[in-house]
């Protein structure tokens, strides 16, 4: 019995495809990142206003605890404050809707550490 024609069961485009998947698949597990989110103190013995925008005039939202650490997402100008670390215009965006005053952050930069706030 001679053979003449050998068929193969996959086919070369799927398993190329399949190949191309599975590259595609690793390159975007590469690419995330999970970026580290730093925290900074505020001053210690200091329980802190924590305000739904940037400045005084805005309703308090919350106390901070002596002793609390915060992340800073973005910043923006506001009213100028003065406290342990200075007199500042800068106020730390630490969650949705929730600012509080530089001044009382131990950043170490009397400038801006983070984007400024949209």
């Amino acid at each position: 019995m001679s053979v003449d024609r050998v068929e193969t069961t996959g086919s070369s485009e799927w398993t190329g495809q399949a190949e191309s998947a599975a590259a595609e698949s690793a390159g975007a597990a590469e690419s995330v990142t999970t970026a580290a989110v730093r925290y900074y103190s505020i001053a210690p013995g200091v329980r802190l206003n924590v305000r739904s925008g940037p400045g005084t005039g805005y309703t308090i939202v919350r106390v901070l605890p002596e002793g609390a650490k915060v992340p800073i997402f973005c910043q923006s100008p506001g009213t100028t404050v003065t406290g342990p670390y200075g007199t500042s215009n800068i106020w730390d965006n630490i969650d949705s809707g929730e600012y509080v005053s530089d001044a009382y952050v131990h950043t170490g930069s009397d400038g801006y550490i983070a984007p400024r706030c949209s």
